[in-house]
């Protein structure tokens, strides 16, 4: 089959575009799927480079990519409520990149739901949504989000605001309209930005989601008045210097299909989106990894095998 493999970690190049990967097997409690798209997330280049594997051990040679969207194509022992044929979505547990992957923590995808939509859900919807309930954001509190404009973050703001929060959003200038229509108060990058913060947030935040990174942490501490326990990152490698919760595990399976269930529901209802910023055919993930690793895409990136 078609797969992308890396025998090391280092940079795009160690990608490899092959065409003899042998087809996995799904044991039990597994399905295959063939896969129509795969979401590439920032997560992905950083397991290339081996900064991730306290949460994600390598195994060589490895396939990228963690979720998916695709026609179930075989069933392993003991599943049950799926069967051949059946469109779904979710994480896959061999690497998204290739033409097969085996998955068991998968939802069914809504015919209201492309394929690149599918894919686009699985990581950023689960992530914005663990994070959230971590943060205990309740109605009427003001949430400060670093990186809103990200598919994470864009995802998280609109979760937030449907939760009756009120959402700043930090961003670089040509994203501040688009967090607008999402429903958040956006704030430029730079030097300045507690200044900014404060003059829309006269009384304060209640909680910090930091989507960026980028030495974030000691001014989201100042602005929430030393206090650290409504903080948290998924981005901020020197989280644990600052006393800070980096949150970068999946919750309970059953949990994460009802969230997923739920964001399907939405996105097909129009009241979640995830922005598309390019579907590039499986053979370039090398570019698409580099793309995102840039930092500077706007939107989500997907495969097409």
């Amino acid at each position: 089959m078609e797969a992308i493999v890396y025998e090391e970690f280092g940079g795009p190049d160690v990608l490899r575009h092959e065409t003899g990967v042998a087809v996995p097997e799904p044991g039990a409690g597994a399905v295959r799927v063939k896969v129509a798209a795969v979401g590439v997330n920032p997560v992905d280049h950083k397991r290339r480079h081996g900064w991730v594997e306290a949460f994600y051990p390598t195994t060589f040679p490895a396939v990228p990519g963690l979720e998916f969207a695709g026609t179930v194509d075989a069933l392993g022992e003991g599943v049950t409520g799926v069967a051949v044929g059946d469109e779904v979505f979710g994480w896959t547990t061999t690497g998204a990149y290739a033409e097969y992957a085996l998955a068991e923590l998968f939802i069914p995808k809504p015919p209201g739901l492309t394929w690149e939509q599918a894919a686009s859900l699985p990581v950023a919807g689960e992530t914005a949504a663990r994070v959230l309930e971590l943060l205990g954001l309740k109605e009427g509190e003001t949430l400060l989000l670093h990186g809103a404009a990200g598919v994470v973050g864009s995802v998280a703001v609109q979760l937030a605001v449907a939760a009756g929060a009120t959402v700043i959003g930090t961003a670089s200038e040509g994203n501040h309209a688009f967090l607008r229509e999402l429903g958040a108060i956006p704030v430029a990058y730079g030097e300045g930005l507690a200044d900014r913060i404060r003059a829309v947030a006269p009384d304060g935040v209640d909680a910090v989601f930091d989507a960026a990174g980028h030495d974030t942490l000691p001014l989201s501490i100042e602005l929430m008045g030393g206090e650290k326990e409504r903080i948290v990152t998924i981005a901020a490698p020197d989280a644990e210097e600052h006393g800070i919760v980096f949150s970068g595990v999946v919750a309970a399976p059953a949990e994460v299909r009802a969230r997923l269930t739920d964001q399907a529901r939405l996105a097909v209802e129009g009241r979640l989106t995830v922005r598309l910023a390019e579907a590039l055919p499986l053979k370039e993930a090398a570019r698409a990894q580099e793309l995102s690793e840039s930092g500077h895409v706007r939107g989500k990136l997907v495969l097409l095998p």
